[in-house]
């Protein structure tokens, strides 16, 4: 596989509670960054050996399955918006995931980021509002577009303040396959949780 380069991260911050709260820091453009594919991603050194499944070939992920807090939503594809921040997904009654799609597919070798809402204004509880109860070792189940079924286990939960979201834990470089979901948390500062929280997993097992 390609190493990319670091240039290609997108400093996001999750998709959050209400129509008008903030997406993400301000980014460089992945398309003139350098990068070839995926950010976030690298080869490991010729004779090295990753712990875990195999990783998989790319494929977009179509769904998103956690059966400890029952959610079983579509996914969609989010970019950047005008202003370079990320995308999030739209306030809308029938919410869903998002993966950001200049991070790798889940599976592939490198950190895969999916946002979701915690809630979504007037509509009520979003696709994510019970994230942080999310425990070590609990299952995530991603469809991919090809037929494969790719299953990560939650490693860790934390709840960070904004002002200091964890770029490099979020997006740095990894060598075998994971999986971070973002939403807000915390309390309310105004119309915008003061929080995120971030689930970080691992690949566990694929099916083809």
């Amino acid at each position: 596989m390609t190493s990319f380069s670091r240039r290609a991260f997108v400093t996001a911050m999750a998709a959050c509670v209400v129509a008008g709260c903030g997406g993400g820091h301000d980014a460089p453009d992945p398309q003139r960054s350098g990068a070839t594919g995926p950010p976030g991603t690298r080869a490991p050194a010729v004779g090295s050996s990753v712990d875990g499944p195999r990783p998989l070939a790319r494929s977009v992920p179509v769904g998103l399955e956690i059966p400890a807090i029952g959610v079983d939503t579509p996914v969609m594809r989010l970019g950047l918006a005008p202003d370079r921040t990320v995308e999030v997904p739209p306030i809308t009654a029938d919410d869903r995931a998002g993966w950001y799609r200049h991070s790798p597919t889940p599976g592939q070798r490198g950190p895969s980021v999916v946002l979701g809402h915690v809630t979504v204004g007037s509509y009520g509880d979003g696709v994510f509002r019970h994230l942080a109860r999310l425990r070590r070792g609990d299952g995530i189940t991603v469809r991919l577009e090809n037929g494969t079924v790719a299953r990560f286990a939650v490693t860790s939960v934390r709840t960070v303040a904004k002002a200091d979201f964890p770029t490099e834990a979020v997006y740095g470089d990894v060598d075998r396959p994971e999986l971070r979901l973002i939403t807000c948390g915390g309390p309310l500062e105004g119309d915008e949780y003061r929080d995120n929280v971030i689930v970080f997993a691992a690949l566990s097992a694929t099916t083809l």
